[in-house]
């Protein structure tokens, strides 16, 4: 199992660097792929498919999206304008610990969820399940 116990975040680091010509020393754990390092939807899938090459684990977009929702609904998730209600703060707490629900409430939009995914959060993806792909081996 090549995978078990790794530590992915240079991986991480250096697919989301190299996916946006950027210096890895931007790549920080804190740094959000869509705020702070000016990703788009389109370097995402290429950041995404350089940590597969890297290290034969699979992560979609759709991935991101699940973990963050948590198989909420989206009804149940946000209200009537996209705004994330309390339901949808609280998953998104469980999911991004580095979020300051308080500052988000009421203003958060179903559009703006992604943007506050960490060089981090990606690693931990990527971690959890590179340890699920062994488990199940």
């Amino acid at each position: 199992m090549p995978n078990e116990g790794k530590d992915f975040g240079p991986i991480v680091q250096k697919a989301v660097a190299d996916a946006l010509g950027i210096d890895i020393e931007e790549a920080v754990p804190e740094a959000t792929l869509l705020g702070d390092l000016d990703a788009e939807s389109i370097d995402l899938l290429d950041v995404l498919f350089r940590i597969e090459k890297a290290s034969d684990v699979k992560i979609k977009v759709s991935d991101i999206a699940e973990v963050l929702q948590g198989g909420i609904p989206d009804e149940e998730f946000a209200d009537e304008d996209d705004i994330i209600n309390e339901v949808g703060l609280a998953q998104l707490k469980r999911s991004l610990p580095h979020i300051d629900v308080q500052e988000l409430a009421g203003k958060l939009t179903a559009d703006e969820v992604l943007t506050l995914f960490t060089v981090q959060s990606l690693t931990d993806l990527v971690t959890e399940r590179a340890a699920l792909t062994a488990a199940s081996a």
